[in-house]
């Protein structure tokens, strides 16, 4: 990892990645939302409204995936202070949010003809509305470090201490006595049938990918900016005249 820390060698691998990634994203995610919507029968119990999966639910998986992406880096930037680090975890919060905001916002309409109502204070939905503020907040940290010249190990912090919420998002259904259906697919199986796995899957690939890419492409905005503010600097003490 220590090899890309040179921004050169960093972007000219992310310039070749990311726009592999984005048209595998948008293939794949839209050929998997395609096969769900058209191809797929409706479901014997929750009828119609089963196809809601196949967007709900990589949103879902790539909302978390996003807040451990920032605690990763976060961790790399306070023990390894790499120098991508930071910028790693500013970068995939917006993905992250939107997932998020994706996830909360299929899943109200997933509520509504099943539950009878948009939003209930359910363990799971609340913990993922937590999410979402907590990017909120990330974002807006991230941001006010950055304008003031504060220390990026505030941020840092932060989304690590936000990774605590992580856990309580996936077991929350398991802790709690909850409308939301239990978990379908852990590691020792899946309970849904294959007629709609598969889909599904494919849809969380082609997300996972648009993730990627759009991470890759905030990063280089990120780095961009940072070293257009050091040749101004430089430029500005280099104008100054001699005393």
């Amino acid at each position: 990892m220590h090899g890309f820390a040179n921004p050169r060698k960093f972007l000219g691998l992310a310039r070749r990645l990311t726009p592999i990634l984005l048209v595998i994203g948008v293939v794949v995610s839209l050929g998997a939302v395609l096969w769900g919507l058209l191809m797929v029968p409706p479901d014997r119990l929750m009828g119609e409204t089963v196809r809601i999966i196949f967007i709900h639910v990589p949103s879902a998986w790539l909302g978390m995936a996003g807040w451990m992406t920032i605690a990763g880096s976060s961790l790399a930037f306070l023990v390894w202070r790499h120098p991508l680090a930071a910028l790693a975890a500013r970068a995939a919060a917006i993905p992250g949010l939107v997932f998020t905001a994706l996830c909360l916002a299929t899943g109200s309409i997933w509520g509504r003809p099943t539950w009878g109502t948009w939003w209930v204070w359910d363990g799971r939905l609340t913990s993922m509305l937590i999410l979402l503020f907590l990017y909120l907040a990330y974002i807006a940290l991230s941001q006010a470090v950055d304008r003031e010249g504060a220390s990026a190990r505030l941020p840092a912090i932060f989304g690590l201490v936000g990774a605590v919420n992580i856990p309580i998002i996936n077991r929350s259904v398991v802790w709690w006595n909850s409308l939301h259906q239990p978990p379908s697919t852990t590691l020792s199986g899946s309970s849904i049938d294959g007629v709609f796995l598969w889909p599904m899957l494919i849809a969380l690939l082609g997300f996972t990918c648009l993730f990627a890419a759009c991470t890759l492409m905030n990063m280089r905005a990120l780095l961009a900016e940072a070293q257009a503010e050091a040749r101004l600097r430089r430029r500005a003490l280099e104008a100054e005249p001699a005393e």
